[in-house]
This record gives C-alpha cells, sequence and structure tokens, in this order.
C-alpha cells in the first residue's frame, strides 16, 4: 500500500535531523543551519565555466556574468524577490527515470571528465538526489497536481515567502515556499522550489522539496527531485543538462 505524502513527510523530517553540518538561512527572520555538498556538487547542471571567448557587446557579457553569478548562487540580499507559482506552471516529468535506464550516464561521464568523482560516483550521487515516486507534476494557476503509480492528488497552494540557505561552500541559495490552502493527508503541507532564479522568471527546471514541516524541508540536502518539461525527451534533457 502506498504511504500518503505526509507519512513520507514524516520519514523525511526524521532523516534530516540527522544530517551533519552547517547551514545559514536568512530570509524572513529564519535562522537554520545546512550542509551544503549538495550545493558544491549540485552546482551540478550548473558547474559553469563563465570566461566564455565570444564576441559580445560589453552591455551583454556584463549581463551574462551577472546572470551566471546568480545561478551559481552569488548575490545581494536585495536582488530577491517573491515569485509567484505561475513561474513553475506546466507539466513537469521527473528526471529520476532517465537516471534509471542509462539516458542520463552521458552527463556522469561528462561530470567526471571536468570533476573530481568517477562516472560511477557522480551516478550514485544523482541516484539519492533526483530518486521519487512523483513521475509527474503539473501545475496550473494555484493547483498542483502530483502523479504517482498511476494516482494523481491536487491541491491549491497559496505563497509563503522564501528563504536564503548559505552553504558551506560559500554560496546560495532561495527556497520559494507555496503552502497548501486546505490540510489533506493525501497532500504535502509545503512544497519548496529552487531553481537557481531569485526573481521572477520562467523555469527551464526545477528541484522540488514536499513535505509538512516547513523548517525540516530546509533541512533536506540529499534528496531533490528534480523536473524538466514533459515536452522534452531523455536526449533533450540530455542536451540542456550539458548546455548548463
Amino acid at each position: 500500500m502506498l504511504m500518503t505524502y505526509r507519512q513520507k513527510a514524516s520519514a523525511v523530517a526524521l532523516s534530516a535531523l540527522l544530517i551533519t553540518g552547517v547551514q545559514s538561512v536568512q530570509a524572513n527572520d529564519h535562522d537554520h543551519s545546512h550542509d551544503h555538498d549538495h550545493a558544491h556538487d549540485h552546482d551540478h547542471d550548473h558547474d559553469h565555466d563563465h570566461d566564455h571567448d565570444h564576441d559580445h557587446d560589453h552591455d551583454h557579457d556584463h549581463d551574462h556574468s551577472h546572470d551566471s553569478d546568480i545561478y551559481a548562487g552569488y548575490f545581494d540580499d536585495e536582488q530577491v524577490k517573491a515569485r509567484p507559482l505561475s513561474d513553475w506552471e506546466g507539466d513537469w516529468q521527473s528526471v529520476y527515470p532517465y537516471l534509471e535506464d542509462g539516458t542520463l550516464d552521458e552527463v556522469f561521464a561528462y561530470k567526471a571528465s571536468e570533476g573530481d568523482k568517477t562516472a560511477e560516483e557522480y551516478k550514485a550521487y544523482y541516484e539519492t538526489g533526483y530518486q521519487t515516486d512523483v513521475n509527474r507534476i503539473v501545475i496550473d494557476g494555484q493547483n498542483v497536481t502530483f502523479h504517482e503509480d498511476g494516482e494523481q492528488r491536487t491541491g491549491e497552494y497559496q505563497y509563503d515567502g522564501y528563504e536564503i540557505l548559505t552553504y558551506e561552500a560559500g554560496n546560495r541559495g532561495v527556497r520559494f515556499i507555496f503552502e497548501l490552502e486546505e490540510a489533506s493527508d493525501d497532500l504535502p503541507q509545503y512544497i519548496q522550489f529552487s531553481d537557481h532564479s531569485i526573481y521572477p522568471t520562467d523555469a527551464s527546471h526545477f528541484h522540488l522539496y514536499w513535505g509538512d514541516g516547513r523548517e525540516a524541508l530546509l533541512e533536506e540536502v540529499t534528496n531533490w527531485p528534480t523536473y524538466y518539461p514533459s515536452a522534452l525527451d531523455g536526449d533533450e534533457i540530455v542536451d540542456e543538462m550539458l548546455a548548463h
């Protein structure tokens, strides 16, 4: 029998209490601690070389560098702005099945050629990060529908602020938080988006955290289910990941 979202959230909250490391959260008068092997490696599809050799005008180079710094987690608090749920509107698929069937092996091989782990070690790391039974998420207006094992559950979510996380590596990230309008045993009370943007913009992919404990979710650093548009096939997702 499937576990309810509330049961799963309780398990996540319990495991989060066992995580070691240091995290500092600054936003909305919250203060937390956070282990960021997640930020260091899970800069992931985000390990950029920003010193591109192209002929651009000065303003374009400046804007690109500015955006790249934000994407890498370097920004000022005052740059962070509230975001509507419509930033993530659409039909989204989990990338976990593509890890399981070997489609993403090319991505891990590339990471190994650039990083300090083997392709097998990167795959194991993302196996933990991407793991989820929620294979599809549809966001329409304020409604979020979770698809899991042939079943679907829909809830209405309202904006509940954001949290700025400061990681051990020195970079930072923002979680944009939404709360379930009417409590339900079948739906998570909170969902938290992370997509490396810090102000209103349409997401191209995102990492999603969900559960009943707002604070406990902020401590979750090992499991970050990741979603790309459902219209993309596996090869197109690989291309997207390699491009970043």
